[in-house]
């Protein structure tokens, strides 16, 4: 037995054979039983051994059929997990590490799990909601798109929708996750139509928007939280969805929808992005408002955007605390889309494990902002940046920092 099979058997009392596969630093594994199955993506239940706690990995396969399409793919896969790893709210969902498997050419995000799975599929499961329950979740997707839309620039999640909030009934927490369609929001609207059908706003089709499509998305997850129907299923082709859309016809499950003040707040979502109320306005209504007013949350307007950073050391021991010296670094944004206006940076990181050199590649959008580059460099320069080439994971499991493109050993 080796010492990755050794700590699952002391930690969780799994045997080796249960685990399918193993992160390159050794710090993740996998267990073979998928929790779920997509186009192009698996995901397993895992388990992080530094944390001692379990965890999603979700493996993503890259198409290397055509290189092109390829490379594009890959930076859209990058730019979602630094989006994710820059993010710090209670109802956001965390992303761990991340690195590109150049051998089976897929992409791996680990982040946190969820045991009861996506907001749909629990609903789906319990025909009986409360209204209050729907008062709670409906308050923490608000205040995660809050926080998002406070973002300078703001983001925009774009595919807002039960498959993508998931749900811990343990503590009734919620968070939106995945975040492949997001953007950023620069001056003028986006003009981009991404997205599921059934909860894109009239405006996506004009291809002028802008935050308040997730504000539209909202409203059709409460119709769906409130009926336990998913929008427009009346309707078989997004053709159709589209005509009813964009004549201004609301989906025949908001007649189902039995309490008056949440299909009164279904509605405001509804309207035309002129007359629709922002996340922020939405928090004010009294149907959100927590019993014990403490506990509501509202986020203020950033200077900047925020990546979580840390000093990382040269020895594998001291590796695994470096979450205790955490520092922040402001970082910009530029463009409103990865496809064409942001430029990605990729970094090639080297590691040396058991006499194996071993290269993992990292994309990091290249921030226009002269104090972020400033910033990064005064970092470097103060040596709290250095890479831990015995382990290979303190760099991708915790900062983003500007770097010449090779690292080498030859480079310590």
């Amino acid at each position: 037995m080796n010492s990755i099979g050794f700590l699952m058997q002391q930690k969780l009392g799994f045997n080796e054979s249960d685990i399918s596969e193993v992160s390159p630093c050794n710090r993740y594994v996998h267990y073979k039983k998928l929790l779920g199955r997509g186009a192009f993506k698996d995901v397993y239940r895992g388990f992080d051994l530094v944390r001692n706690m379990e965890i999603v990995w979700c493996q993503i396969c890259i198409d290397d059929e055509n290189t092109i399409k390829s490379m594009e793919n890959e930076e859209k896969l990058c730019f979602e997990a630094v989006l994710l790893k820059s993010l710090s709210h209670k109802n956001i969902m965390k992303c761990y590490s991340y690195w590109v498997d150049r051998k089976n050419n897929t992409m791996n995000m680990i982040t946190e799990l969820f045991s009861s799975g996506s907001l749909r599929h629990y609903r789906q499961r319990n025909s009986n909601i409360d209204v209050q329950a729907i008062k709670n979740w409906g308050r923490q997707i608000l205040q995660g798109l809050q926080y998002l839309h406070s973002q300078n620039p703001r983001i925009i999640h774009r595919d807002l929708k039960g498959d993508n909030i998931f749900i811990n009934t343990t503590t009734g927490e919620v968070k939106i996750g995945d975040f492949g369609l997001a953007t950023f929001m620069q001056e003028g609207p986006l003009r981009t139509v991404v997205g599921t059908p059934e909860y894109m706003a009239p405006e996506y089709y004009d291809e002028e928007y802008n935050e308040l499509v997730d504000i539209y998305a909202f409203g059709m997850c409460l119709l769906e939280l409130a009926t336990s129907e998913y929008p427009y299923s009346e309707c078989t082709n997004p053709a159709q969805i589209f005509k009813k859309v964009t004549a201004g016809i609301k989906p025949l499950a908001l007649g189902k929808v039995k309490d008056p003040e949440v299909k009164e707040i279904i509605e405001e979502c509804l309207v035309s992005a002129s007359s629709r109320p922002s996340a922020v306005d939405l928090l004010k209504n009294p149907f959100f408002l927590p019993e014990n007013p403490m506990e509501i949350e509202i986020e203020r307007d950033n200077d900047a955007q925020l990546i979580s950073s840390c000093p990382i050391s040269t020895s594998a021991e001291s590796a695994l605390s470096v979450e205790q010296e955490m520092v922040q670094s402001p970082m910009a944004f530029t463009g409103d889309s990865i496809s064409s206006s942001f430029s990605v940076e990729k970094l090639f990181l080297y590691s040396e494990s058991n006499n194996c050199r071993q290269q993992s590649i990292f994309s990091l959008t290249r921030a226009t902002s002269s104090h972020f580059e400033s910033s990064m460099s005064e970092l470097s320069m103060n040596s709290k940046v250095t890479f831990d080439y015995s382990s290979g994971e303190a760099f991708s499991d915790h900062g983003f920092f500007i770097s010449t493109p090779t690292v080498s050993k030859d480079a310590r």
